[in-house]
């Protein structure tokens, strides 16, 4: 894999995992079927701006898991000098991270006025990674952080860079 931000895609849709929020409808034929709402899409809905003040380079946007759609998730990544960024929806619910073995750590935060839990992945022994999840109307928004892999020298802990790119992503994130 070419960029940081896909690990940390990869990485956190694995241990997350998928779990569906689905409403059934029948149909005149007496089938079910599943309807499932949009979610809202980061990729299309960050501006560039936005995210160049967060620290990335808008032009290394990329959409899903190694560019392959994962069904129930909106995913978005992005890799600056030293972090990488990924955003996420899904209609889970904070109690479903919460809940997920292999999350661990779990804290309150604020970010820009907005009350979110973070945590950091069982296993994560060399700091490498932060995650916080907001709740919305349609379930949640993931904001994740990985160090670079190609950065030269210590980088302080990604936490502190969520923080910060956070300030500038949250108030865009949908309610």
């Amino acid at each position: 894999m070419k960029r940081a931000g896909m690990a940390l895609a990869t990485a956190v849709v694995a241990v997350v995992g998928v779990v569906g929020c689905e409403s059934g409808e029948t149909s005149p034929q007496g089938a079910t079927t599943t309807v499932q709402p949009a979610l809202w899409d980061p990729c299309s809905e960050i501006s560039d701006q936005t995210l160049t003040a967060a620290g990335v380079d808008p032009s290394t946007e990329e959409a899903g898991v190694a560019g392959v759609h994962q069904s129930g998730w909106e995913i978005c990544g992005w890799s600056g000098d030293e972090y990488a960024l990924t955003v996420y929806t899904t209609a889970m619910s904070v109690a479903d991270f919460e809940a997920k073995p292999g999350n661990t750590g779990f804290t309150d935060v604020t970010i820009a006025g907005r009350q979110g839990r973070q945590f950091k992945v069982e296993g994560d022994t060399r700091n490498l990674f932060c995650d916080v999840v907001f709740p919305t109307e349609q379930g949640v928004v993931q904001l994740g952080i990985g160090n670079s892999a190609i950065a030269d020298g210590p980088l302080e802990d990604p936490c502190v860079y969520l923080q910060r790119a956070g300030a500038v992503l949250v108030p865009v994130f949908p309610k």
